[in-house]
């Protein structure tokens, strides 16, 4: 019982490396992630810039003079005052503010109350935790069915805030104060598209369409297209927020997984059930080995594994029981080249990260197999 009590927890996704494409909110998801054990690859595939003149803006902002929205909902303080400083340059600041105070404004928080009330308007209400989440909480209990909602965008105001709106049945008016533009810097997104072509990454979150549309124009500009997909479609798990933020992916036949709540919380326990349970589970030398994305559990014990020796399991781990011809690991190790010696060295290396030896029998003048237990041979039989 105390050894029981003693064993450390690593966490439902420890051994798991997932990749964030979020620009706003991207350390929170990355937090969430790493707390239940995951390695995380930030990679931010997109960059977010005020609009100092733009169409949309303009557009957005005269839909709403022409057709007062019930609720308009601040997001941010410089995001709301540079939307007033636009309106005045385009000459309609007054009748801009003048419909909005014909509706109900709800605030983030104490600095876009500030410039609400700056602007000569008053708030109806204002979460204490300076929360969107709280915001749309209260909006969803109040219903917002045949209401017409403008939300004053900011990126990503809040992964899937306005697909919930939608989903209650509102109607909703996007203010887009911010343009999605390509990152300034694309080593770590390249970083991101090689390590999912070479399938040492085991997920990928999209909290935003723009994000899932830029990673996939990167690829395609790099060559990679074809192979990025191939990857999503099979070994690395795209999880998108909702629905809205998965058309770039499901327009390309990516399918995704989507949390019931179009929320991070949700979107992360999602990934808390689905990578284990793609975990492939083996009694093997009468241990129980279960094979992760960078590690293996043995007996629950997390053993980091370095990729070489991930190669070589997950290639004896095909045909479980089996004798793997040492060409064949060779071939599945990431250049290797032609030299066998390369899978003796990568086999020794592995064993040791096991810390079981025994796991893995060399079978002479032939290669190596799983030693996998005599009571699962027939189920593995014809794997």
């Amino acid at each position: 019982m105390d050894d029981e009590r003693q064993r450390p927890d690593h966490g439902p996704l420890a051994g798991f490396t997932v990749g964030v494409t979020a620009a706003r909110r991207a350390d929170e998801l990355g937090a969430l992630l790493e707390r239940r054990g995951a390695v995380v690859l930030h990679a931010p595939a997109l960059r977010i810039v005020p609009l100092a003149d733009d169409s949309e803006l303009l557009a957005a902002t005269k839909e709403i003079i022409g057709q007062a929205p019930d609720i308009a909902i601040a997001t941010t303080a410089i995001g709301f005052r540079g939307w007033v400083e636009a309106a005045d340059g385009w000459g309609l600041g007054e009748d801009l503010l003048a419909r909005l105070r014909e509706v109900r404004i709800l605030a983030r928080g104490p600095k876009v109350k500030g410039a609400i009330r700056a602007a000569g308007l008053t708030e109806e209400w204002s979460p204490a935790s300076e929360s969107l989440a709280e915001v749309l909480d209260r909006l969803l209990e109040e219903g917002v069915d045949g209401l017409r909602v403008a939300v004053q965008l900011h990126g990503e105001p809040l992964p899937g805030f306005v697909e919930s709106l939608r989903a209650g049945g509102a109607e909703v008016v996007g203010v887009p104060v911010y343009r999605w533009l390509p990152p300034e810097d694309l080593g770590p997104v390249d970083r991101l598209l090689d390590a999912a072509v070479s399938r040492t990454l085991d997920a990928v979150t999209f909290t935003s369409a723009p994000a899932a549309a830029s990673l996939l124009s990167r690829a395609e500009e790099r060559g990679l297209l074809d192979d990025v997909l191939a990857a999503l479609g099979h070994d690395v798990l795209p999880a998108c927020v909702g629905p809205v933020t998965a058309l770039p992916l499901q327009a390309r036949g990516v399918g995704t997984v989507q949390p019931e709540r179009f929320r991070l919380g949700p979107l992360v326990q999602l990934l808390c059930q689905e990578l284990p349970a793609r975990a492939r589970t083996l009694p093997v030398a009468g241990h129980r080995v279960e094979i992760r994305g960078h590690a293996v559990l043995v007996d629950d014990e997390l053993r980091p594994v370095p990729p070489a020796g991930m190669s070589l399991l997950r290639a004896l781990a095909r045909r479980p029981g089996w004798v793997v011809a040492r060409a064949d690991l060779l071939r599945a190790l990431p250049g290797a080249g032609r030299d066998e010696h390369a899978v003796e060295t990568a086999m020794a290396r592995l064993r040791s990260a096991l810390g079981a030896p025994k796991l893995i029998q060399t079978v002479v003048k032939r290669g190596y197999r799983l030693a996998l237990d005599p009571q699962a041979e027939s189920k593995y039989a014809d794997a």
